[in-house]
């Protein structure tokens, strides 16, 4: 069974993962080029917003448990695949990266569901609540690829015809 400490350590990792998320969104949805980013960047900077209040709910969970909230110093980063890309209108590599940070979080917070199971119910409806929202966003962007992909194909197409 978890202890205080190990849903606290959790909770220190997800705060970590949602705070790169919105440095990371950031740099993208300035970094985006072209009419068809503009979509993109909007839906960034509007989950920034989102991802933002995700850290400082977990980071208020954390100093109620009566753990440390971390500073960037304490701060693992591991998301490589969410940088901006090197082609600034590469909008579906940016949108493949918002999937995996999302699906990433998604599982990190199925963990600590389960670990608070039964003996932190407060934290873990904290989890639950965000966890949809997490599902939610990933949703969107398989919307965004979906769609973009499609566009994609069919300009090739049209290229080799």
């Amino acid at each position: 069974m978890a202890t205080n400490q190990d849903i606290i350590k959790e909770l220190r990792k997800s705060y970590g993962m949602e705070l790169e998320t919105v440095e990371n969104y950031l740099a993208n949805a300035i970094d985006l080029d072209g009419v068809r980013a503009e979509e993109i960047k909007k839906a960034l900077l509007s989950d920034i917003e989102e991802e933002l209040g995700h850290a400082r709910k977990l980071g208020n969970r954390i100093k109620v448990l009566e753990g440390r909230v971390p500073g960037w110093l304490d701060l693992e980063r591991a998301q490589p695949f969410l940088q901006p890309p090197n082609d600034s209108t590469d909008v579906i590599a940016v949108i493949r990266g918002v999937i995996r940070a999302e699906d990433e979080a998604i599982d990190q917070y199925k963990k600590l569901i389960k670990m608070c199971d039964p003996i932190d119910l407060v934290t873990q409806d904290l989890i639950l609540e965000i966890t949809g929202q997490e599902q939610a966003h990933r949703r969107q962007f398989i919307g965004f690829l979906y769609e973009y992909e499609r566009g994609e194909a069919k300009r090739l197409t049209a290229a080799a015809a």
